[in-house]
């Protein structure tokens, strides 16, 4: 794992952008964030903003599409077949980076609290869209992409979330 790395998290974009620690990229992935938008209420279903950190790291040695409910591993892999006996199931799999925000008031403490929210950074079902807007607030990646970013990011990488 690398220090000095952050996250920046572009909403009109949906991409993720893995960064130095000059602030140069390293790493562009195509993400999904909330399909109701940008926010930080509680129940809003919609993707906090502001200045984050990665506050847990799960799914460290998990198989490739391992499946996560409650944090913990269902012990299911995902599979299309799978997909079809539970349609509609938001697919949290292979890694979990379990999100903080930063900023009382604004996404941290409260109603408006990103970790309380389980917002997360996560692998999603392959062949779910990315690129556009589609999540319960999380954001979700690829599989391969997901296992990657997990590698090369310690615990309290800063994540940025934007909007403009």
């Amino acid at each position: 794992m690398k220090a000095g790395r952050r996250i920046l998290v572009s909403i009109p974009r949906q991409t993720l952008e893995l960064l130095d620690e000059k602030g140069r990229l390293l790493r562009r992935f195509p993400v999904s964030t909330g399909e109701n938008g940008v926010g930080e209420q509680q129940g809003s279903h919609q993707t906090p903003r502001g200045r984050h950190l990665i506050r847990a790291k799960i799914g460290a040695g998990c198989p490739l599409h391992t499946v996560f409910s409650g944090r913990r591993p269902t012990g299911e892999i995902w599979t299309p077949e799978l997909a079809e006996v539970f349609p509609g199931r938001d697919w949290i799999l292979t890694r979990i980076l379990w999100l903080s925000g930063c900023e009382p008031g604004f996404n941290r403490l409260g109603a408006v609290d990103t970790m309380r929210r389980y917002i997360y950074i996560h692998g999603t079902a392959e062949g779910a869209p990315l690129g556009e807007p589609r999540s319960h607030g999380c954001i979700r990646m690829g599989n391969r992409d997901i296992l990657e970013l997990f590698d090369s990011t310690p615990v309290y990488t800063p994540v940025d979330i934007v909007d403009a």
